[in-house]
């Protein structure tokens, strides 16, 4: 297997599956849940703009740079959102885990951090990843506190690093999780889904 090769990745509570021109009436849908691509510090694609995104992305996997996915609930076969693989190193190899929305009603079902399962440990265990970078706008708060709930590390701050839809310019936090930290990283979302399985708990 190849970076670059679709894979269907199946969990607990998603399945994760190669995006494809198909999934954009899914999508819509997904991305009215919460109006996301309202959120000015981040970058989500408003319903008018879904045939582009999925078209760039899709170009990006035919150039070697991205593996992008669709997540969809495996209870009700609801697609979710969209989340890739980018910024692909073949040689090293290493990816970035980015790119990812999903909708809002699905916070906190634990959802998003079955999917970060399943894209860690295909990343670890059968890319063979010595490490996996997370990167995120440093104004945003939940998505920073969830990359550290994961156990990622910071590995530094872009000042001006990229500039916004709106003008602004974006500070980048770059994380990292490598390869001798992913068991107990693994330890960690495998207790969070499994309280949530229970009932015990909430995870996100």
């Amino acid at each position: 297997m190849t970076l670059i090769e679709p894979a269907t990745l199946r969990g607990s509570l998603v399945t994760l599956e190669p995006l494809t021109p198909e999934h954009h009436d899914e999508l819509v849908d997904a991305v009215r849940d919460g109006e996301v691509w309202n959120l000015w510090y981040t970058v989500v694609p408003h319903p008018e703009q879904m045939r582009a995104e999925i078209e760039c992305r899709l170009a990006e996997q035919a150039a070697g740079s991205m593996l992008p996915f669709v997540s969809r609930r495996n209870s009700d076969g609801l697609v979710l959102g969209m989340t890739t693989y980018m910024a692909i190193d073949a040689s090293l190899p290493r990816v970035e885990i980015g790119s990812t929305w999903n909708r809002a009603s699905a916070s906190g079902t634990g959802t998003n951090a079955d999917a970060k399962l399943l894209l860690l440990t295909h990343a670890f265990e059968v890319l063979g990843c010595p490490a996996v970078e997370f990167r995120t706008h440093w104004m945003n708060a939940q998505s920073r506190a969830a990359i550290e709930r994961l156990g990622a590390k910071l590995d530094g701050v872009l000042r001006s690093h990229t500039r916004m839809a709106n003008g602004s310019l974006r500070d980048t936090c770059v994380y990292s999780i490598i390869a001798s930290e992913w068991q107990q990283v693994r330890s960690g979302l495998e207790h969070r889904l499994a309280k949530h399985a229970r009932g015990t708990g909430t995870v996100g």
